[in-house]
């Protein structure tokens, strides 16, 4: 597998450029049809926050795959080694759909077709649903809501001075942020 790395802002070391190579390209261990790999690396200057301004982007490229990742560190180092773990997940997602068993004789253009048509045009599927009673509360009330019950991403509910239902959600700075609907 060809690796192939590009920097914009940030200085390409030896060390910095051995470790990228040897650690990309083991990723043909897990999937053999893979061709290229093309490894992204810069600093942001303007980033929001200081822990997100090393910014690793990995895209691979195979006989009929395309696989990409993105991730933000304060360290360049930590930020290849996510974007990695990201990969070897979307590759063993990957594999899972495209190399599943199939001892009952289709060929796999048959059940390509079948997976085509169960995940929809855009390649999303609602794999689980859950029902939720909106309670109107208060924003305070929402946050304390979300830590006692251990919701780290988000939180839905009714905000009782707006009558809607908002979203509060954690940053990735760390922080809340609210999302208000609107009827349109």
């Amino acid at each position: 597998m060809e690796v192939v790395i590009n920097v914009r802002d940030i200085e390409l070391t030896e060390r910095l450029q051995e470790y990228v190579e040897k650690r990309v390209s083991r990723l043909d261990r897990y999937l053999d049809v893979l061709e290229e790999a093309i490894v992204d690396l810069r600093f942001v200057e303007t980033a929001r926050s200081a822990a997100d301004r090393q910014v690793a982007q990995l895209t691979v490229r195979g006989k009929s795959v395309l696989l990409r990742a993105e991730h933000r560190s304060e360290d360049i180092y930590a930020a290849v080694d996510s974007v990695l773990e990201k990969i070897e997940r979307q590759i063993e997602r990957y594999k899972g759909r495209r190399w599943r068993s199939r001892g009952d004789g289709r060929s796999i253009g048959e059940l390509l077709a079948k997976d085509e048509q169960e995940s929809g045009e855009a390649g999303w599927r609602i794999v689980r649903r859950k029902r939720h009673q909106l309670r109107p509360m208060s924003e305070p009330e929402a946050i304390e809501q979300m830590r006692l019950l251990e919701h780290e991403d988000f939180f839905i509910f009714l905000n009782e001075a707006s009558n809607q239902v908002n979203v509060l959600y954690r940053r990735r700075d760390g922080a809340l942020g609210l999302i208000e609907s609107e009827i349109g």
